[in-house]
């Protein structure tokens, strides 16, 4: 088939590569001429594993173009811009939705279907509906569900696919099944739906995730002032199969791009609907959220005292592993408060040391671990890279004269720390 993909940031850049890679002639648009030059030479304008592989394969399926007149040779167009909190507020910033829906409306051919991806305020769908019919075309919701470091698999094969259509639309459901088939010949579950429950879908999935993980941590709270430990904790009721035991890892909580604007993005919508006390108890989620990223420089400050003239090593920049993203990141949210307070940060991360620091110069960064941690007085872990959960305690004991470790993620060994001569605090851990 032939398909359009307006918007390459994270989410269209990683859809278009993978829709080529099935099979299908792709163009990818993007007003960023920088950026489609990085990605018509075949290089990835940000970390994602597997990326950079489809970008170079399969040529002639897959080009990227500044004009948006080139979506006129496609017959289905997927939106998959940003949805920014506005400026000075919660809400979504959905202008850039408009602004593709308006840029491709002239270049619509009748028959076409409009696939939105991008995640909006429900209610959005509906109103752009009638102005896509207007050109002939029909508009299908098909939220995504894609996860930072694990964007290629969840695309070529996510857990389920959804399609919000008008009713009676089935000609559109007969387009995205072709557009997918690959991914359907796997047997993945297909759920068909109307416009605003598709768009529900994503939003209320981060939210109950976001409530999940800052259920964990309000644990967390409770477990440091009684001594309980929260890891043993969430083993416990992880058994019972109502709860399960993914996304009950205490630490400093989640960040990126998504899934803190997503929860408060959708309080204000509910605001707008006059039911904001439906939605009342993710300001909870929000807060108890931030606050794990100053339990962790609370740690610090426990362990050293004041922080002037401390060094204090950092590992991990990045929101979550295997990305570069350090948006909303509480990793350097946590180095940049313990800047602060007067203390000499130095950081390291596999992978996001440029994206940080474009948006924390003062902080100084070193390639490696041992660089990262030569001189300091203590060391946070602040992203669960796989590399520093393999660092071994009695190497790294060679390395630094420093003996205090705040295990931001409860990733690390405890008790092979201790033995090691470290202090070991971990969040919400006796």
């Amino acid at each position: 088939m032939r398909i359009s993909v307006i918007g390459c940031g994270y989410l269209g850049a990683v859809h278009a590569a993978c829709m080529a890679d099935a099979g299908h002639e792709v163009v990818g648009i993007d007003r960023d001429e920088e950026k489609v030059r990085m990605l018509s030479a075949g290089r990835a304008p940000f970390f994602e594993p597997g990326l950079p592989e489809l970008l170079a394969h399969p040529p002639g399926r897959l080009r990227f173009s500044t004009d948006i007149a080139d979506a006129a040779s496609a017959s289905v167009h997927f939106i998959t811009v940003g949805t920014p909190q506005v400026a000075g507020g919660t809400a979504a910033d959905v202008s850039f939705v408009d602004a593709a829906v308006d840029g491709l409306l002239p270049h619509l051919s009748a028959g076409d279907v409009v696939v939105g991806k991008s995640t909006v305020p429900v209610g959005t769908a509906g109103r752009l509906a009638a102005r896509i019919e207007s050109a002939g075309a029909r508009l299908v919701w098909n939220p995504e569900f894609l996860r930072e470091g694990r964007a290629v698999s969840d695309t070529v094969a996510p857990d389920r696919v959804v399609y919000g259509v008008a009713e009676g639309d089935e000609t559109s459901v007969g387009v995205l099944d072709a557009v997918y088939a690959r991914s359907l010949e796997r047997g993945i579950p297909r759920i068909v739906t109307d416009h605003a429950t598709a768009e529900l879908v994503k939003i209320a999935a981060n939210s109950f995730l976001a409530t999940k993980i800052s259920f964990i941590n309000a644990m967390a709270e409770i477990a440091e002032a009684t001594g309980a430990d929260v890891t043993t904790l969430a083993d416990a009721i992880g058994h019972d199969a109502r709860i399960g035991r993914r996304f009950l890892n205490a630490g400093i909580g989640f960040g990126g791009g998504c899934m803190p604007k997503d929860i408060r993005a959708f309080q204000a919508r509910a605001a707008e609907l006059g039911l904001a006390s439906s939605l009342a108890f993710l300001d909870e989620v929000d807060q108890i959220n931030l606050r794990r990223r100053q339990r962790a420089v609370d740690l610090v400050r426990e362990e050293l005292g004041p922080l002037e003239r401390r060094r204090i090593a950092v590992l991990g920049l990045a929101f979550k592993p295997d990305s570069d993203d350090v948006r909303d990141s509480p990793a350097l949210e946590i180095a940049c408060r313990l800047r602060a307070l007067g203390a000499t940060v130095t950081a390291t991360d596999p992978e996001a040391i440029t994206t940080a620091r474009r948006s924390a110069p003062e902080i100084e960064y070193a390639v490696g671990v041992r660089a990262a941690v030569h001189g300091a007085d203590a060391i946070v872990v602040a992203t669960e890279w796989p590399q520093f959960r393999a660092l071994v305690p009695a190497e790294v004991a060679r390395w630094t004269a420093a003996r205090v470790i705040i295990d931001g993620r409860n990733c690390l060994d405890a008790e092979a720390w201790r033995a090691a001569g470290f202090r070991y605090r971990g969040l919400g851990r006796s």
